[in-house]
């Protein structure tokens, strides 16, 4: 899997600081680590949250299926659903900042989308701190339009963070859903 190093780095995050816990908002959920949600419940884009190192920074979230197309047959995964730079944090009163985006996306979020028969895949979101000089209109497919599903495929996370200079994941969260 071209994400793996990325993948167990998160989810060593999630398991050993409760403080790296993402934000994470789908639908109705507030989601725990692992915790299952319908399909039709995370078709939107997931509300994120974060106690960030710095309330004048720029994030960056990227999301990924971890286990196309089936659990025990990845040869597809992972697929990417979701890249949203230019979060900005809005600070509240009762909790971690709230990150809005103020930029356009990378990758629009496609939402879950297991085969038949398949059990529940996972979900990832990763949060980095954006770089400086990222510039996402060249990454960006012409004229705001979705990304095509060739390109999410086999999705090599990995490159993508050497490629832009993307520092360590600060927060991750994932669910699950089929």
């Amino acid at each position: 899997m071209p994400a793996n190093k990325s993948v167990k780095t998160a989810l060593s995050l999630i398991e050993n600081d409760n403080s790296k816990i993402l934000g994470l908002t789908v639908g109705k959920h507030n989601v725990k680590p692992g915790q299952f949600i319908p399909k039709a419940d995370a078709q939107s884009p997931p509300e994120l949250s974060f106690n960030v190192p710095s309330t004048s920074g720029i994030y960056m979230v990227v999301g990924l299926d971890i286990d196309a197309p089936f659990p025990s047959f990845g040869v597809l995964g992972p697929i990417l659903h979701w890249i949203q730079p230019g979060l900005k944090p809005t600070p509240s009163d009762h909790g971690p900042a709230v990150l809005k985006a103020t930029a356009p996306f990378v990758a629009n979020y496609i939402g879950p989308a297991p085969p038949p028969g398949s059990a529940p895949h996972r979900y990832i979101f990763f949060l980095y701190e954006q770089p400086a000089r990222f510039d996402g209109k060249k990454y960006a497919p012409p004229g705001g339009k979705n990304l095509d599903n060739w390109h999410r495929m086999r999705y090599d996370l990995g490159a993508w963070e050497k490629e832009i200079g993307l520092g360590p994941v600060l927060a991750s969260n994932y669910f699950q859903s089929n």
